[in-house]
């Protein structure tokens, strides 16, 4: 093999291990059915199933940020605002760098009116995305579109 071809493996093995690092470890499937089953529940829009289900995972999976921000967005999607928090909060506690949690989380401070705060979870993205991310790109669209409704 050629040295110019030695340093293009090298470089892509390179890389390739360094994108997996970044990769954000959400959407892991726990291997526990009732994980699995409340994220069908959010798929149907099942809210109060999924919170159900999540909640008697959550119980089992104390460490799984997943859990916590799939719990969060089932919460808000049934209007309590106070328990979305709580759980997307736990989810970055677990892990800070959960790409899911904060764009969520800055969806949910849009939707209670704390622009200040969205902004914050948008800025963590900018950093945590090193390359295009769609969760990046969804909050930055949502706040956007909240600053476009609010000049009006």
């Amino acid at each position: 093999m050629s040295g110019r071809l030695l340093r293009r493996a090298a470089l892509a093995l390179l890389l390739s291990g360094a994108l997996s690092a970044l990769a954000d470890p959400g959407d892991e499937d726990s291997g526990d059915p009732e994980y699995v089953r409340g994220r069908q529940a959010i798929e149907a829009k099942d809210w109060q199933g999924a919170v159900r289900l999540l909640s008697s995972a959550a119980l089992r999976d104390t460490r799984n940020a997943d859990i916590q921000n799939y719990l969060g967005y089932a919460y808000r999607h049934t209007g309590q605002m106070d328990r979305a928090f709580e759980h997307y909060e736990r989810a970055l506690q677990l892990n800070p760098r959960h790409r899911g949690a904060h764009e969520y989380l800055g969806e949910a401070y849009l939707l209670v009116n704390d622009l200040p705060k969205a902004e914050v979870h948008l800025a963590a993205l900018e950093k945590i995305c090193l390359i295009p991310c769609e969760e990046y790109d969804d909050l930055k669209k949502a706040v956007a579109e909240y600053r476009r409704k609010a000049a009006r």
